[in-house]
C-alpha cells in the first residue's frame, strides 16, 4: 500500500528538487536557502511549504520537523571543472557535513544528494569516498550515478550531474534502481519560438562591440551558439549546452539563439524551461542577473521526478519477495555491498564502472 512521504529539502534554490519530489506525489514540508532572491522565486512557486531563508549554521537540525526524505543541491563550485576544485578546502565544500548534521539529527528514510559531474573524481577520488562513507558511517546504504538531463529527462540540455542516494532500509536499497534511460524526443523547437519577439533588452544591436563576430558567425535558426572572447561557439549536438550559475555574472555568458527579429539571448523563462520547468513564475524585481543564476543552480526538474518516483516506489517495498533481483550493481556482488577501496579499485580497472555503484 502506498503512501504520502514527507521531504525536507537543504540548499533548495528555487525549489527544482521539491517541485521534482511534489510532481512524484511526496509532499514537501520545510526548506532551507540563503539567498533571497532565490528564496522569492521559491516562495512564488511553493506557497504551501514553510521556507526558512537563513544560513544553514544557524539553523537547528533538531527543530525542524519530522520527515521521511532528506534532499540537498548542495554549493557545487568547489567540485567543479568550472572552479578551482579546491573542495574541502572551500567553505562551500564543507556544507557537506551541514547536510551530515541534519542527517544524523532526523535519521530520514532516505536521502537525495545532487552535484556535478566532477565530484566523483576530485581529488583522485577522495572527495567523494569520504562522502560516501560518511553517509555509510550514519547508517546508510549509497549508490550513485552520473545522470545527463537529455538521456534520462527528456530535455534538450547536455546536462550531467552525480545523484547520490540512500536508504536506511536494506530493503528499500535493494529495490531502488536508477531511471533507464530515454530517447530525447524534445528539442530546442519545442522550447525556442523564433516567431516571438522578446524584449529589446536580449537583443543585440550594432551598438554592441560583438555585433559584427556574432553576425557573422550565427547564421542558423534553432541553433544554440555560445559567445566566447575570441570566437562564437556552435552547439552541435542540437541541444542547449550545460547551463551554469555563471550566466548571472556576465551577458556574455548566456547561450545565443537566432530568431527572426535578429540575435539575442535566451531569457531567464526560456533557461529555466531547458532545466524542465513548466510555468514557472518569476518576480519581476529581481534582476535578469539574478534569474540566469538561479536557472544555472538549478536542477532538470523531470531528472528529479524520475528519481523520486523510484525512490518512493523503493520506500513502499513490503517484501522482500518484490526486490529487483536482475539489478546488479558494480558495487554489488550477489547484492553485497563491497568496500570502497573495492569498488574504486573496480573503478580503476573498468571504466564503464565509473559512474554507477
Amino acid at each position: 500500500m502506498s503512501k504520502n512521504y514527507s521531504v525536507a529539502s537543504l540548499f533548495a534554490g528555487v525549489g527544482g528538487i521539491c517541485r521534482g519530489f511534489t510532481n512524484a506525489g511526496a509532499e514537501v514540508i520545510w526548506a532551507n536557502e540563503i539567498d533571497k532572491y532565490a528564496c522569492a522565486t521559491y516562495r512564488m512557486n511553493m506557497k504551501n511549504v514553510n521556507l526558512i531563508e537563513d544560513d544553514i549554521y544557524n539553523v537547528d537540525a533538531t527543530r525542524v520537523p519530522d520527515f521521511h526524505i532528506l534532499t540537498a543541491g548542495f554549493p557545487c563550485q568547489s567540485f567543479s571543472i568550472a572552479g578551482y576544485q579546491k573542495g574541502f578546502n572551500d567553505d562551500r565544500g564543507i556544507m557537506f557535513f551541514e547536510i551530515l548534521r541534519f542527517i544524523n539529527a532526523k535519521k530520514p528514510k532516505a536521502i537525495l544528494l545532487e552535484n556535478v559531474k566532477n565530484l566523483v573524481n576530485h581529488e583522485k577520488g577522495k572527495t567523494f569516498k569520504i562522502i560516501v562513507k560518511a553517509l555509510m558511517d550514519s547508517g546508510y546504504y549509497i549508490k550513485y550515478r552520473v545522470l545527463n538531463s537529455m538521456h534520462y529527462g527528456n530535455i534538450p540540455q547536455n546536462r550531467e550531474r552525480i545523484f547520490i542516494v540512500g536508504f536506511k532500509d536494506k530493503i528499500s536499497y535493494d529495490k531502488f534502481v536508477y531511471p533507464s534511460q530515454i530517447t530525447l524526443k524534445r528539442s530546442i523547437k519545442d522550447i525556442i519560438d523564433i516567431t516571438d519577439k522578446k524584449e529589446d533588452k536580449y537583443y543585440y544591436t550594432r551598438k554592441s562591440k560583438f555585433y559584427s563576430l556574432l553576425e557573422k558567425s550565427i547564421t542558423k535558426k534553432y541553433v544554440i551558439y555560445q559567445l566566447r572572447r575570441t570566437y562564437v561557439r556552435e552547439n552541435k549536438s542540437n541541444v542547449c549546452p550545460t547551463l551554469t550559475a555563471n550566466m548571472g555574472t556576465g551577458g556574455n555568458n548566456v547561450p545565443i539563439i537566432k530568431d527572426n527579429y535578429g540575435i539575442r539571448k535566451l531569457t531567464p523563462t526560456e533557461c529555466f524551461m531547458f532545466q524542465g520547468f513548466s510555468n514557472i513564475l518569476l518576480p519581476d524585481k529581481i534582476s535578469d542577473s539574478q534569474l540566469y543564476k538561479q536557472a544555472g543552480n538549478s536542477v532538470t526538474v523531470p531528472v528529479i521526478e524520475r528519481i523520486a518516483n523510484n525512490m518512493i516506489d523503493a520506500l513502499n517495498v513490503l517484501s522482500t519477495d518484490d526486490i529487483h533481483k536482475d539489478y546488479i550493481y558494480p558495487s554489488q556482488i550477489d547484492g553485497v555491498q563491497l568496500s570502497f577501496d573495492s569498488i574504486f579499485e573496480t573503478e580503476s580497472k573498468s571504466r564503464k564502472y565509473i559512474i554507477s555503484a
